[in-house]
Parts: C-alpha cells; structure tokens; sequence
C-alpha cells in the first residue's frame, strides 16, 4: 500500500467515525480511584466473623456484668475471702472464655479443632487457690463458672 492510499484509508476512517463515540472494550478493568475505593461493595458476600465479634463482645460484657454483681453480692453475704476468691475465679472465666474465642477465630481450612491452651485457666487456677492461704477453691470455681450464666442470659436475651 502506498503512502498516499494509507492516507486516504486513514481519512475515511475518521470520516466514518465523525460524529460517534469510539467505545473500547475494556480489558482489565480500571484502577480504583480514591472517590470509588470508598464505596463498599454491597455485594461481598458476609462471612459471619462480624456477627461472631459482636457475639463475643457482648458475651464478655455480659459476663463482666454478671461478675461485679456477683461480688458485691458475695462479700455482703460472705465475708472478704470469699469475695476475693470469686473475683479471682471470674477474672480466670474471663480470660478462658477470651482464650476460647480466640482458638475458634483461627479455626480454617488447615485447622480444624481449638487449641487446648485455654484448659490450662482452670488448672492454674485451682493450684493457685491451693497454693494461696487467702483463695478458697470452691468459690473461684464458682466465679470462673460465672460465664455460663452469661452465656444463658445472651441465649434469652439476643436470640
């Protein structure tokens, strides 16, 4: 093809697309812009973590309810040594119930089952209790019981 023929090619060309909007399929789609990186997309599917986190905080606010409570209640009815012992078991209840949840947030594809470290909470807590002359054994184990109550309260109240 000639020079002056590519030329004429090239002008009819553009005659022929005067007036009209070249549409260009695209490929790859376009970058995300500031504007548009912060829309949410509506259609990520949830994968329930998010109803798990508020879960878990509301249980472990409803256990801590239900523990200062029950101490108060405890020392008026008993005396300073109980108090404290239940106090104690509510803390281990705590930090075993946040251990818990923590084994089931690693839960996935390669892991299958929670990890055993959260049983070593009631173990270190009744060696404490025997090895500390102001811990009483029965009512730490009570305080660290103290979140099933909660646990039940979070069943009625927020089915």
């Amino acid at each position: 093809m000639s020079p002056q023929e590519a030329s004429d090619l090239r002008a009819s060309l553009l005659r022929g697309l005067a007036g009209r909007e070249l549409v260009v399929p695209a490929l790859v789609p376009p970058a995300p812009t500031a504007e548009s990186a912060s829309v949410v997309d509506v259609d990520v599917p949830d994968n329930g973590m998010d109803d798990y986190i508020r879960l878990q905080r509301r249980l472990l606010l409803s256990t801590l309810l239900v523990s200062v409570v029950a101490v108060p209640v405890t020392a008026l009815l008993f005396d300073r040594t109980t108090a404290l012992s239940l106090s104690a078991g509510a803390v281990s209840g705590m930090l075993y119930l946040r251990l818990l949840a923590r084994g089931v947030e690693r839960i996935g594809p390669d892991s299958k089952q929670v990890g055993k470290g959260q049983l070593l909470v009631p173990v270190v807590l009744v060696l404490g209790c025997s090895r500390i002359p102001q811990l009483e054994i029965l009512p730490a184990l009570i305080g660290f019981l103290l979140y099933k109550p909660a646990l039940l309260l979070q069943a009625f109240v927020r089915p």
